[in-house]
């Protein structure tokens, strides 16, 4: 039998699959949550974070840099409020290093 399979964009596979869709959601949300915080952080600091997964009412934001997480750490109950204040759920936030250039 030959079958033509048809080529699907990535977002729509995503979605048609229940555990893909699930991550494509939490993967959006974080990206959410990040655009959400970004007014209560330095400006200098931005491009250093990335949006992490989200475990259940905890989230994890990437940091490229000890001296950024450093800072950021001063900042989590305020950025934890602004969460919270908008709709989110979110009882910790986690900060993980690790570089995040390509």
């Amino acid at each position: 039998m030959n079958r033509r399979h048809h080529p699907v964009p990535v977002l729509q596979a995503a979605e048609e699959a229940p555990t893909l869709a699930r991550l494509a959601q939490l993967a959006r949300e974080s990206g959410e949550r990040l655009k959400a915080i970004e007014p209560c952080i330095p400006a200098p600091l931005r491009a250093s974070l990335r949006p992490g997964p989200i475990e259940g009412t905890t989230w994890c934001l990437l940091v490229d840099s000890s001296a950024a997480a450093a800072k950021l750490r001063q900042l989590l109950p305020v950025l934890q409020s602004k969460l919270n204040s908008d709709g989110w759920q979110v009882t910790s936030i986690r900060l993980k290093l690790g570089s995040h250039k390509a």
